[in-house]
C-alpha cells in the first residue's frame, strides 16, 4: 500500500485482509526470502520528533529542506512466520525501488542515489554499495530502475542514461567489489531488465517516444484541426537480445557515451586565477568565467507547439495551416521573434506539466514521476511531493550555491492563497485599471491579494506571495502587473522566474482570448525590462513547460522558445538543435552555477543564441488584437475589452464577442453539462492543478467552445456530453480528485 505506508496480507479465498504491517514510507517492491518479506521503502524511515521533513502524499518525510529531497532510504523486514514480531529495518540509500534476489544476496536499486546496495539476508547487513555513475564528470541523474543477473553478470537498467550497466560480481563472496564491465544501449528510459530463457529483456517506458496513435487538436476559432503525433502519443518498447561478450560490451559503452554526449568537454571549469584573466562574454565557454549578463529572467508558459504559434512565420520551418494561435493572437511573440531571433529547432521534453516543470526546474524528470509515465497514481505534481525531487536540488538552489540571488513569481509554487470568491473579472478589472494609470493598490485589496507559497522551504524563501501560481481564473495581465510592482520597487535579482499560465486555456475567457492575454503579458514584461536601467546586462528566456496541447509537422515536442537580450542574435533564424536542457545549462553557465545532473552537464549551452556585441534597442509591447474578454459569460464590472475602440467600433467588438459566447438553444443543456464537468477539473482556485483534466475530454470541450457548439469534434458522430464521449468509462468524468 504505497500511499498508506503499509503491507497487507490478504486471504485470497475469502478476499479479506488478514493482517497489516507498517513499513517505511512509500513501500515500492516486495521480495520473499523464505518466510521473511523484504520491502523497499522509497521514502525511507518515518520521521523522528523535531526532524526536518517535507510532504509526500500526506506523510512527513525526513528531508533536506534546502535541496528539497528526502534524506533516508530503508528496507523493511517482516517475519511472516511470526506476524506479531516487530518489523525491522535496514538502512540503504535514497529511493530504494527495484530488488533482485540471488541466493541469500539481495541487490537493491537506490534510484535517487544512483547506486545499488548489496544486502546479505543472513545478517541483514549491507555488504557493499555499487556506484552506477558511469560518467566521471557527473555523479547525479543515472537513475537505476531494474536489476537482473545472468551467470556472474549483474545487469542494472539506468533509466536516464538509456542504458543497461553490466558488472561482474562474485557469487561465492558478495563482499568482493563488483567489477564494472560496461554499458549496453537501450531505447528511451529502460524501466526494467530481466533474464528470460537465456536472453536479456528490457522494457523501455518511453520506447521510441511520440510515435503512437495520432491526436487531433483544435483550439483556435475558425481554424483547421491539426492532426499528428503529439506528446501524448508516447510509445513504449520491449527489446530482447543475447548478452554480448565482455569485449563487445566495452565497445557498446562507447556508443552509450556518444548518444548521451558524455565527452567531458562540456563541463570544463576555469580556476579562479584563470577566469580572472578571461574577458567577460555573454555565455562563458567554461564554468566560472565571467558573463556580461548579470540578470536572467525565465518566463515559463503552458503547452503550445512551435507550429501552433510560429507556423505562419515564413523565416522558420513552419506549417502555416497549423498556426492556431498565429500573428493575430500572439503579435508580441511574433514581433519578439522577428527582433531577437526565431528558434525553429528547439524541443520540450515532457509529456505534460508534471514532467515539464520538473525538466525546467531540475533539468530532469526524476524516476518517481518518469516511471509512472502519465498515470501519476501516487502524485501528479512534484511541487508538493518531496519524493519527486532529485538529490542535487533545483535550478534556484544551484544558482544560490554559486553566490547569486534569486526571486520567484509563481513558478513551482504549490499553494495559491487566493481569497474565496475572487473572480477572473475582478482580477481583469484590477489589472486593466492599473495599466490605465490607476492606483496599484487595487491589485492587493483583501478581496484579491494572493498569499502564494511553496512546500519547498528554499523556494518559499524567494517567492513573491503576491504572484499567482497556476490558475486559469487569474489573467496573465494581472500576473504582469503584480510582477511589475515588485520589479520597480525592488529591482531584479540575478535570477528570477515567472509562471504565465493563461495559454494553458480552459479558463473564464475563450482559448483565443487566453492566449492573447498571455501574449500581452509577455510583451509588457519585456517592454518593462528593456526600458529599464537593467536592460544592458539582462537576458530573458521564454519557454513552454511542455507542448502537449498541440501538434507539429516536425515533432509534437517542438515548442516556441525565445531568447531576448541585448546580446541575443537579432533578426536571425536559429536552427541549432536545442532542448529545455540546453536552456537550463545556459542559465547556469551565465550565472556560474554547477550543472544539476549528468543530462545538464552533457548539454551544450545555447552559444548560437548569443553574440558578444550588444544591441541595446528596447522593445515596445504590441496591443492585443483579440478582445481579452472574448468568451466571458459574465462581463466584468469595468466593461468588456473593446481593443481601445469607442462608439460604434466598440459596439462592433462587443457584438462579436457576444456572438462568440452565445450557445445555440438546442445545445444549452449539453453546454451546461460541460460547465458542470469543467468546475470539477481543478482549472481554477486554490486547488488548481495544471493538466488535471482528461485530454480526450478537455480537447472536446475546447473544440465545442471555439466552434460555437455547432460541429462535432473531428472523428465523432455528434457533439457529446462529458459522460457520453466514446472510450471514456461511464461515471468516470465527474471525479473531484485522482
Amino acid at each position: 500500500m504505497n500511499g498508506q505506508n503499509a503491507v497487507v496480507a490478504i486471504d485470497p479465498g475469502a478476499s479479506t485482509i488478514k493482517q497489516t504491517f507498517s513499513t517505511g514510507i512509500a513501500p515500492r517492491q516486495l521480495k520473499f526470502v523464505g518466510t521473511r518479506l523484504y520491502v523497499s521503502n522509497e521514502g525511507g524511515r518515518p520521521a523522528l520528533p523535531g526532524e526536518p521533513t517535507m510532504n509526500s502524499y500526506g506523510t512527513d518525510v525526513p528531508a533536506d529542506t534546502n535541496l528539497g529531497t528526502s534524506t533516508t532510504g530503508t528496507l523493511s523486514v517482516i517475519d511472516t512466520a511470526s506476524p506479531a514480531s516487530p518489523v525491522s529495518a535496514i538502512d540503504v540509500q535514497l529511493h530504494p525501488t527495484a530488488m533482485f534476489l540471488d541466493g541469500a544476496t539481495l541487490y537493491v536499486a537506490n534510484t535517487n542515489s544512483d547506486t545499488v546496495s548489496v544486502v546479505d539476508t543472513a545478517s541483514n547487513k549491507v555488504l557493499q554499495t555499487i556506484a552506477t555513475q558511469p560518467w566521471a564528470s557527473s555523479q547525479v541523474g543515472y537513475e537505476p530502475t531494474g536489476i537482473t543477473m545472468q551467470g556472474d553478470h549483474l545487469l542494472i537498467s539506468l533509466g536516464r542514461a538509456n542504458a543497461v550497466a553490466v558488472y561482474k560480481v562474485s557469487k561465492l563472496d558478495p563482499k568482493d567489489p563488483a567489477s564494472y564491465i560496461g554499458l549496453l544501449p537501450t531505447d528511451y528510459y529502460p524501466g526494467n531488465v530481466a533474464a528470460v530463457n537465456g536472453q536479456i529483456v528490457v522494457t523501455n517506458i518511453r520506447g521510441i517516444d511520440a510515435r503512437g496513435p495520432e491526436v487531433t487538436i483544435n483550439e483556435g476559432p475558425n481554424t483547421t484541426a491539426a492532426t499528428g503525433h503529439g506528446t501524448h502519443s508516447t510509445t513504449a518498447s520491449l527489446t530482447r537480445f543475447t548478452l554480448p561478450s565482455d569485449e563487445q560490451i566495452q565497445q557498446t559503452t562507447e556508443t552509450v557515451f556518444e548518444q548521451n554526449g558524455w565527452d567531458g568537454s562540456s563541463v570544463k571549469e576555469s580556476t579562479a586565477a584563470a577566469a580572472a584573466n578571461i574577458p567577460a562574454t555573454a555565455v562563458p565557454k567554461r564554468i566560472g568565467e565571467s558573463s556580461t549578463i548579470k540578470h536572467v529572467f525565465l518566463i515559463v508558459k503552458e503547452n503550445r507547439t512551435y507550429d501552433q504559434v510560429y507556423g505562419d512565420m515564413k523565416q522558420g520551418n513552419g506549417d502555416a495551416s497549423l498556426a492556431q494561435f498565429g500573428a493575430k493572437v500572439t503579435p508580441n511573440q511574433h514581433a519578439l521573434a522577428s527582433q531577437f531571433g526565431l528558434y525553429d529547432n528547439t524541443y520540450d521534453i515532457g509529456t505534460n506539466s508534471a514532467e515539464g516543470h520538473n525538466w525546467m526546474m531540475q533539468g530532469d524528470n526524476p524516476a518517481y514521476t518518469e516511471t509512472s509515465a502519465g498515470e501519476y497514481k501516487r502524485s501528479y505534481d512534484t511541487e508538493d511531493d518531496v519524493l519527486g525531487h532529485q538529490r542535487s536540488g533545483f535550478l534556484w538552489t544551484a544558482i544560490k550555491d554559486a553566490g547569486k540571488t534569486a526571486r520567484n513569481y509563481g513558478e513551482f509554487d504549490s499553494e495559491e492563497g487566493k481569497p474565496a470568491g475572487a473572480t477572473w473579472q475582478q482580477y481583469y478589472c484590477a489589472a486593466t485599471g492599473t495599466m490605465a494609470g490607476g492606483d496599484p493598490a487595487q491589485l492587493f485589496t483583501p478581496a484579491l491579494q494572493m498569499h502564494a507559497s511553496s512546500a519547498i522551504p528554499s523556494l518559499n524563501e524567494i517567492t513573491d506571495p503576491n504572484a499567482a501560481p497556476f490558475d486559469t481564473s487569474v489573467p496573465d495581465i494581472y500576473r504582469y502587473e503584480t510582477w511589475k510592482q515588485d520589479f520597480e520597487k525592488n529591482g531584479p535579482k540575478n535570477f528570477q522566474m515567472t509562471w504565465l499560465s493563461s495559454d494553458h486555456t480552459g479558463g473564464t475567457a475563450d482559448p483565443e482570448a487566453q492566449v492573447a492575454d498571455n501574449d500581452l503579458a509577455v510583451g509588457k514584461i519585456v517592454d518593462e525590462i528593456s526600458h529599464s536601467e537593467y536592460w544592458k546586462d539582462s537576458a530573458i528566456f521564454i519557454a513552454e513547460d511542455d507542448s502537449q496541447n498541440g501538434t507539429d509537422h516536425i515533432d509534437g515536442h517542438r515548442a516556441p522558445v525565445q531568447v531576448i537580450s541585448p546580446y541575443a542574435v537579432h533578426g536571425k533564424t536559429v536552427s541549432t538543435f536545442y532542448s529545455q536542457i540546453n536552456m537550463v545549462r545556459t542559465i547556469e553557465q551565465i550565472l556560474g552555477a554547477q550543472p544539476l545532473n549528468q543530462k545538464v552537464a552533457a548539454a551544450t549551452p545555447m552559444f548560437d543564441a548569443f553574440t558578444n556585441k550588444p544591441d541595446l534597442t528596447p522593445y515596445s509591447a504590441v496591443p492585443n488584437q483579440v478582445p481579452l474578454t472574448e468568451g466571458v459569460k459574465t462581463p466584468p464590472a469595468c466593461g468588456p475589452d473593446t481593443l481601445g475602440q469607442t462608439g460604434a467600433a466598440a459596439a462592433a467588438v462587443n457584438d462579436a464577442a457576444a456572438k462568440a459566447t452565445a450557445v445555440p438553444a438546442p445545445m444549452k443543456e449539453t453546454a451546461e453539462k460541460w460547465d458542470d464537468w469543467s468546475e470539477k477539473q481543478h482549472l481554477t482556485g486554490n486547488g488548481a492543478k495544471e493538466d488535471f483534466a482528461d485530454p480526450n475530454l478537455f480537447n472536446r470541450w475546447t473544440w465545442y467552445q471555439t466552434h460555437d457548439w455547432a460541429s462535432p469534434y473531428p472523428g465523432d458522430a455528434k457533439i457529446y456530453g462529458p459522460d457520453d464521449v466514446p472510450g471514456i468509462p461511464a461515471g468516470s468524468t465527474n471525479h473531484e480528485d485522482d
